[in-house]
């Protein structure tokens, strides 16, 4: 019964358990884009946009990165919880098998998808600004 009661502690926890987020670096972020284009990019795509070449066939669609808040919060602590447990009711599994930092790289770097704060993100059918084609 005491090791049940951890483990339903722990899960309580949620992102808690787990150390403190480390710095974005560019090494960091160079493993996240290396770790996406092996675990994430079939889904969510290149671009981050959700349109992965396995990503078109689920229901519902993979996240697109670019625009909107994530499901569970759009902090670093929130992704990296998401990338870890996964979402249920979705095809978004759980990554507990990727080391915890590989997890922070895919973090820090999915973040990098979204756009610069104050600056909304593109429509998609939005046509492009005077003087550029």
């Amino acid at each position: 019964m005491k090791k049940v009661g951890t483990t339903v502690l722990a899960l309580l926890l949620g992102s808690s358990a787990w150390a403190a987020a480390p710095k974005s670096t560019p090494a960091l972020l160079e493993k996240g884009k290396t770790s996406y284009a092996r675990n994430c990019l079939a889904c969510h795509g290149e671009t981050g946009d959700g349109n992965g070449p396995t990503g078109q066939y689920l229901n519902p669609k993979p996240r697109d990165f670019k625009t909107g808040q994530f499901k569970k919060g759009n902090k670093p602590e929130e992704i990296f919880n998401t990338i870890t447990t996964g979402l249920p009711g979705s095809t978004m599994v759980p990554f507990t098998g990727l080391p915890e930092d590989e997890r922070w790289a895919l973090t820090y770097y999915v973040l990098t998808f979204q756009p610069a704060k104050g600056k909304a993100a593109p429509k998609k059918d939005a046509p492009p600004a005077k003087g550029k084609k």
